[in-house]
């Protein structure tokens, strides 16, 4: 991943280029990390970088159900749920979460590929108290953009829950990740010895 989100020829590959740059940097988050550090919950947060992982993984799949129209729960059924793709499990790898949100990326990718129009309307479920009442449906592009949004923020999230782990920051961990070679203001993360 560079630095930046190549240049693109048109929206669609735009946005699903800066999709993927949030996605790596999630990724990127999890870097060395053992199963058991991806389940700690070391600062005054309780969100682990695994349970934030699963999480923009199943919040992803999710958005892309409401732009094929598939049905989702009742959001009864679904608060257990919700609350469990917050944790990787005792029985999860960190492992198989990154397989998880790598076959969702392909997936979106393929579903945004095969949409004409990216005005196209998603319809907003409702009884789900974070949608708005007063609207029908989004578009393809709003969806995206949440996407990425979304993505962004726990991200972030991610990055401090990291550094409080094991104070590794997201531009060395990337220089590792990637094989970059030291510079004078730039080392890679190495795992403390």
């Amino acid at each position: 991943m560079a630095g930046k989100v190549s240049p693109t020829p048109d929206e669609r590959g735009g946005l699903l280029g800066f999709l993927a740059q949030q996605r790596q940097a999630m990724k990127i988050a999890t870097y060395g990390l053992t199963d058991d550090q991806a389940r700690a919950v070391p600062s005054a947060s309780a969100l682990s970088v695994g349970g934030l992982l699963k999480h923009v993984s199943s919040t992803e799949s999710g958005w892309i159900d409401l732009v094929l129209k598939i049905e989702p729960k009742p959001f009864a059924e679904s608060v257990a749920t919700y609350q469990e793709n917050y944790r990787l499990g005792p029985d999860e790898t960190l492992e198989s979460a990154i397989g998880a949100y790598d076959r969702v990326a392909v997936r979106t990718e393929e579903v945004i590929a095969g949409i004409a129009d990216l005005n196209q309307e998603v319809p907003i479920p409702k009884g789900v108290p974070w949608y708005p009442d007063d609207a029908s449906a989004w578009s393809v592009r709003w969806v995206l953009l949440h996407l990425i949004e979304e993505t962004a923020r726990h991200a972030g999230h991610a990055d401090i829950v990291r550094e409080s782990l094991d104070g590794a920051t997201a531009m060395p961990l990337q220089a590792a990740a990637e094989g970059w070679p030291e510079t004078d203001w730039l080392k890679p993360w190495k795992p403390a010895e």
